[in-house]
């Protein structure tokens, strides 16, 4: 069978983000995120993560679903499931889920965020929320405090 090639115009361009120009923004002293995409529509955003031994992803709830690859580092959800490097995640829209850095490496997984990510309080209300729209401004902030140049980094 002979492949068929199509011509060049046929296909839409790339969408190319220089990661390694996108700086890691920190959270807290064992969280630092590295943001990648905001997708369109403000529907949700693609991250590196990255969390020091022993730091704690504390409870949170997902309003759409959870892509994670974990390139480096262990962690240990709160289910008792340990996710290495090499392992994917999937967390289906709703989940409620906690997690922590196991091991003594470092963390750094792969994040695919549809919808938001809503962190809890004890009586389960929403104390905070990440969503595209809050990481781009987030990021935005970042690079203004430091003088970087904002990337394009929409869809």
């Amino acid at each position: 069978m002979t492949a068929r090639h199509r011509p060049l115009d046929d296909f839409l361009p790339a969408r190319v983000a220089a990661a390694a120009g996108t700086p890691w923004i920190p959270m807290s002293p064992q969280k630092s995120w590295k943001p990648l995409r905001f997708l369109e529509g403000g529907r949700g955003f693609v991250e590196l993560l990255r969390m020091a031994p022993g730091a704690i992803m504390p409870l949170h709830r997902h309003t759409g679903e959870i892509h994670a690859y974990n390139l480096a580092g262990t962690r240990t959800l709160c289910t008792g499931e340990v996710i290495g490097p090499g392992d994917y995640v999937y967390e289906p829209p709703g989940n409620t889920d906690w997690w922590r850095v196991t091991g003594d490496e470092e963390m750094t997984a792969l994040v695919v965020v549809i919808g938001a990510v809503e962190f809890l309080g004890p009586d389960n209300s929403v104390t905070s929320r990440a969503d595209a729209h809050s990481q781009r401004r987030a990021y935005e902030a970042w690079c203004a405090e430091y003088g970087l140049p904002v990337l394009d980094l929409s869809e």
